[in-house]
């Protein structure tokens, strides 16, 4: 299969905001408790954290983590979570029907987070708990006066303020399934009101407003106008949620679903252009995709988990090759609208649908989706250039003329590297690539790295954990990109 890709210097899609490669930690699962934290393991410091998960997540080098939900925000009280670990309430966790023992909190976290060498993106409870709440939290956590929360701060043993500069405003609020929904003027009106709040404490914050829960919601782009009409000035980012899967085993379709998420970002920038106009305001609306990834694999195994126990194991996909590939695309998507998405968030980091996998007490593993997103975090950061690509396409479901071949192409900020990061959509067919690099006369091809194999349903395992990784291929004049793949290039100035 012939492939044209023609890239030019000159033309450029913006830069690319570190934080698109941003990660995700609820109170869900064994995301924490055996997650990152567990007090009893070889490896735990001296906070009870693993730090064999932390090499991990340290590997990948992401900048922000958004935490502590997720559904589980919507019914969470913060001051459970901070001061006298022996004093903290044990409770009915009802989002993950769960108990949560509130040994990590804040206080934790935001340790935990300068270990990894990440900063904090937390979330706000607009489910059972409001404004003043947020606003509590906020001089909690960022200011120095000599006033009450700050003060309950110093305390709990933290003199200096955690610093947390990116806050969500609820999570998933027209979801039914989340504690507390409200319709899209109720959520508007408090978002509004909480932002204003939240900012009179610290100026210095930006927030995220809640988009709809995903593109099959019923409310779906009616709330996304009715939300930003309602809180349009007081916001920064909007969010977008949206999974994707593979139940019915097609792959071709599947291998589509970058094709699918391209199409969800520029509606909903769509919607933010259009209630900006109406508004005639001079401020744009970015966007937060705070969480997306695969999520299919354990939701059978989750309806058999027993109820009521503390960090069940809930929502373990074990991910493929397939899978893998699947995310390499999706994270082109990303990399090619970083003139709107801001943020994003892997969902999520550790155990719960996630890159990383432990035994309670045993090891941990990278999982296959570990290796795309790691080489697009390392390598995806600079400037985002258009690229051209000629080549064939399919039907896949509902979507028409899906390109067997997609590519983002990112120059590095010293402009001394050139990163293509390819997806070969095609089952059968090899991608023979006519690379046309304008502007770029002296770079030459220095990596091929893939991520491929026969088995797209090959997985990582604690017992074989390096059966899917990646594969360095012998460079040549013909660049080639083997079916069902996903590729990254390295071009390197001379």
């Amino acid at each position: 299969m012939k492939t044209t890709i023609r890239i030019s210097e000159q033309n450029k899609i913006g830069e690319v905001d570190k934080r698109v490669f941003g990660s995700f930690v609820e109170h869900l699962g064994r995301a924490v408790y055996g997650g990152i934290y567990e007090t009893g393991h070889a490896s735990a410091d001296d906070q009870g954290f693993r730090q064999d998960v932390m090499e991990l997540i340290r590997e990948l080098q992401v900048p922000i983590v958004r935490y502590p939900g997720g559904n589980f925000v919507s019914g969470y009280n913060w001051e459970d979570g901070i001061g006298d670990k022996s004093r903290r309430p044990r409770k009915m966790e009802l989002a993950w029907q769960s108990v949560e023992t509130n040994q990590v909190g804040i206080d934790e976290f935001q340790e935990w987070a300068k270990r990894c060498n990440t900063e904090v993106m937390l979330a706000v409870n607009l489910g059972t708990r409001g404004p003043e709440a947020a606003r509590n939290l906020v001089e909690y956590c960022n200011l120095e006066t000599d006033t009450y929360y700050a003060n309950l701060r110093r305390e709990n043993g933290f003199e200096k303020p955690f610093g947390v500069k990116l806050w969500c405003l609820g999570n998933e609020m027209d979801g039914p399934w989340q504690i507390c929904s409200k319709t899209a003027y109720e959520y508007g009106r408090v978002a509004c009101e909480t932002a204003k709040m939240m900012k009179w404490t610290d100026p210095s914050i930006e927030v995220v407003a809640c988009g709809s829960s995903n593109v099959n919601m019923p409310t779906y782009m009616e709330w996304e106008r009715t939300v930003l009409r309602e809180c349009y000035e007081h916001v920064d980012y909007l969010s977008l949620h949206n999974y994707y899967g593979n139940p019915d085993n097609d792959t071709a379709t599947y291998l589509a679903s970058s094709f699918e998420m391209d199409h969800f970002i520029k509606q909903v920038a769509g919607i933010c252009d259009e209630i900006k106009e109406e508004k005639q305001s001079d401020k744009s609306i970015h966007l937060s995709f705070d969480e997306w990834n695969v999520w299919f694999h354990s939701n059978e195994q989750d309806k058999k988990i027993e109820k009521w126990q503390v960090a069940p194991p809930l929502l373990e996909d074990i991910y493929t090759l397939e899978d893998a590939v699947v995310v390499g695309g999706l994270l082109i998507t990303l990399l090619n609208n970083c003139d709107r998405v801001k943020i994003a968030c892997l969902a999520q980091l550790v155990n719960v649908i996630a890159p990383i996998m432990t035994e309670t007490g045993g090891d941990c593993w990278a999982q296959t989706i570990f290796y795309p997103f790691l080489y697009a975090s390392r390598n995806g950061r600079g400037t985002a250039l258009k690229a051209a690509c000629n080549c064939g396409t399919y039907d896949a479901g509902n979507m028409k003329s899906v390109p067997y071949v997609d590519v983002s192409a990112i120059l590095s900020e010293d402009k001394k590297q050139l990163t293509l990061f390819l997806l070969n959509r095609s089952l059968q067919d090899n991608a023979e690539l006519d690379l046309q690099l304008e502007g770029f006369e002296g770079y030459t091809l220095t990596q091929h790295i893939a991520m491929e194999g026969e088995d797209l349903k090959a997985v990582n395992t604690a017992s074989d954990p390096h059966r899917v990784k990646p594969v360095n291929k012998e460079l040549s004049d013909q660049v080639v990109l083997s079916p069902h793949s996903w590729n990254m290039l390295t071009f390197t100035a001379e």
